[in-house]
Formats: C-alpha cells, sequence, structure tokens
C-alpha cells in the first residue's frame, strides 16, 4: 500500500513536470465545489423567478393589457410596476378599494413560486411639489404609499421579514416630467423580486 503511495505521487509529480516544460499552467484550486453549489442556487433562483414573471403576466393579463401594470426583468430583479392612480386616489396613501384584488394576485405568487426570496416596494412620485395634500414632501408620500403595500402584503401573509419599503420621492424618474404621460408614468409603485445574492469569503472578510 505504501508502495502504491509512492508510486502514485511520483506519477503526479512526473505529470506536473511534463505539463510545465510543454508551457501549461497548472492550478490547483480549493473550494470549487462550492463555487458550482452557489451557481447552481443562483440559476434555480433565476429559474423560479422566471416561471413567477409567467404566471404574473398570466394573472394580471387585463390589467398590463389596460398599460396598468408592467412586469419586466431588471439588473435588481423582477419588477412588478403599478401605476399609482391604480392604487391610490391622487395626494393619498391609503388603497384603494379596486386595488386589492391585483395585489392579491401578486401576493399569490409571492407566496408560491418564490417563497423564499425577498421583496422590496419602491414609491415613486413625479416632480409637482406638493400643494395640498398635506404631505411635507414627495418623499413622505412615496413612503407612505410604499408602506401601504408592505402592511397589505402582510396582511395577505406574505412572510414579513422578506418585505422592506422605501420612497424615492421625484428622484428616480422613467419618464420626463414635461408632459402628463411622462409624470403619469413617473408616479408609481414597483414591487421587486430580488434574486439572492451569496457573498464570497473575500467579500465578507472586507466588510
Amino acid at each position: 500500500m505504501r508502495a502504491f503511495k509512492v508510486m502514485s505521487m511520483t506519477f503526479v509529480l512526473a505529470l506536473v513536470a511534463v505539463m510545465g516544460l510543454s508551457g501549461c499552467t497548472v492550478i490547483f484550486q480549493k473550494g470549487r465545489r462550492t463555487d458550482i453549489e452557489k451557481i447552481s442556487k443562483l440559476k434555480n433562483d433565476l429559474s423560479e423567478i422566471e416561471r413567477a414573471k409567467q404566471e404574473l403576466e398570466k394573472r394580471l393579463q387585463d390589467e398590463i393589457n389596460n398599460k396598468q401594470v408592467k412586469v419586466e426583468m431588471q439588473d435588481k430583479g423582477l419588477v412588478i410596476t403599478f401605476v399609482a392612480e391604480v392604487l391610490f386616489d391622487s395626494g393619498k396613501a391609503k388603497l384603494r378599494q379596486s386595488s386589492l384584488s391585483k395585489l392579491s394576485k401578486v401576493a399569490s405568487v409571492l407566496n408560491t413560486t418564490v417563497a423564499d426570496l425577498n421583496v422590496g416596494i419602491e414609491g415613486h412620485t413625479d416632480n409637482d411639489p406638493i400643494k395640498k395634500s398635506g404631505w411635507k414632501s414627495n418623499w413622505e408620500l412615496s413612503t407612505a404609499r410604499a408602506l401601504s403595500v408592505l402592511h397589505y402584503l402582510s396582511e395577505q401573509s406574505v412572510n414579513e421579514p422578506r418585505l422592506s419599503a422605501i420612497g424615492y420621492g421625484e428622484y428616480r424618474p422613467v419618464a420626463p416630467n414635461d408632459s402628463k404621460e411622462g409624470r403619469q408614468k413617473n408616479r408609481r409603485v414597483e414591487i421587486v423580486i430580488l434574486p439572492k445574492i451569496e457573498k464570497t469569503q473575500a467579500e465578507a472578510a472586507a466588510e
């Protein structure tokens, strides 16, 4: 047995020497299995998100056709964009009764197809200054609207630790504010399904 180990080591050394002479680089890399597992996990998350996209497009087909809702993949994840007027009255942060069935369709997918992924709710406004509604600024309005959606999703049994809300006010427009159509596009709430991104050991050590 000892002789076999010696022969095996001799073979490995000889192989390294031959490859070195031929100009090949020999790399011994640790943690390869972990890298493969991370890639596999990320692919699985993306597959879940793709399925969620298809389900949402099917469930929200009427709203999408009426340009009330948009479902699309972006760099940050799967984004479900609601035109603000679909969810709220002008200057208000209380969800309209007619919006609840639409949000319930989203909650259903969040609770099934992507039940282990986090969800961010982003509120946005146009750049018209607050005049009569009583909010201090568009920041407060957009944040309150995002929180209203968050609380409704929570009431629909979406696990609360998965949820977060933020208000961007007028500062992340998707269209120019110099037209009625542009301002309407900017008044929106985005529900973002976030893929899991695992940190490498080097990234974790750098924190």
